[in-house]
């Protein structure tokens, strides 16, 4: 087991720091703990100068953003398995073991966790509704709770097998963060591929691998809410661009016909207990879903 860690910003630095340790502290030891910074060379020197042989800080041989960072972990990966932690995460001491028990099966292709906020002092906003727990890259109501197949990880609690991730041909530029632009979905389409080369096979989900993933301030508000839901649209349609709309919107169908109204119905029951949040709450749910579509449609047109 290799694990990646990709960062970008010197402002997160006590977050990767955090991450790092909580790699060493595993109780199954990883082989390599593979650091990739990404076009920072101030955080690059900082890094080489902090972690030293338990830790390969390379510079990213890729394009700017999360996309290349990840490809230039894998390609100097020396193990069988590829996990991948968010540079303001911290794993659980079981993580690693959790994330490759699925691996006995040779038809698993990789696997993912439960990825649990850390918020701010105060806790979440009242009107963020735990349906969009995506918007700030964690675990969200409507995820399946018991081990099973899955049709992509979370991209903060992840794994491949490395030989899987070089048949697909890695993560695919221009999909996915950049910076501090919110994008995403490139842990989307790459599993859509990867399925699509292995027809057997299958990605597992497996809540007993667990981190928890740090939700800074500045994410916290409608803005960072709205640019969020747009970039998810505009990944969606990148994402169905390349492996085609059925397998990139599978799992947002029953998502917004099954799990998104209950959200809303939800709200509204405590709205009616006197609970005004409930109003607040199915309110961002419609909000998020119409932003999202936008984006979706902005993208699709961009495409064409």
């Amino acid at each position: 087991m290799s694990v990646v860690i990709c960062a970008y910003d010197t402002r997160r630095w006590q977050a990767l720091l955090a991450a790092v340790t909580s790699v060493q502290r595993q109780t199954l030891r990883a082989l390599e703990t593979i650091l990739v910074i990404d076009h920072n060379p101030g955080l690059l020197e900082r890094a080489r100068g902090t972690f030293h042989s338990h830790v390969n800080v390379v510079a990213s041989r890729g394009e700017p953003g999360l996309s290349g960072a990840r490809n230039t972990g894998v390609r100097i990966a020396g193990g069988e398995i590829v996990a991948f932690l968010d540079d303001d995460a911290v794993a659980e001491r079981t993580w690693l073991n959790e994330l490759t028990s699925a691996y006995v099966d040779g038809e698993i292709l990789g696997t993912g966790g439960q990825v649990t906020p850390s918020w701010p002092a105060g806790g979440p906003p009242r009107w963020l509704p735990r349906e969009f727990d995506w918007t700030v890259g964690c675990s969200y109501r409507g995820l399946p709770t018991a081990a099973g197949p899955v049709r992509n990880p979370i991209g903060a609690n992840m794994s491949f097998r490395r030989d899987v991730l070089e048949g697909a041909g890695g993560f695919t530029d221009g999909i996915g963060r950049i910076g501090h632009r919110p994008l995403g979905c490139e842990e989307t389409e790459l599993s859509i591929r990867a399925r699509q080369a292995h027809r057997r096979g299958a990605i597992m989900h497996v809540p007993a691998a667990r981190v928890r993933h740090t939700v800074s301030p500045d994410r916290l508000g409608w803005r960072y809410f709205r640019a969020r839901c747009f970039a998810e649209g505009l990944s969606k349609a990148r994402v169905s661009a390349e492996v085609g709309a059925d397998g990139a919107l599978s799992s947002e169908r029953t998502y917004t016909l099954r799990v998104l109204p209950r959200g809303v119905l939800r709200g509204l029951r405590d709205a009616a207990t006197g609970k005004p949040s409930g109003l607040l709450r199915s309110g961002a749910i419609v909000a998020g879903l119409l932003i999202t579509s936008a984006g979706y449609l902005r993208g699709r047109l961009a495409a064409r």
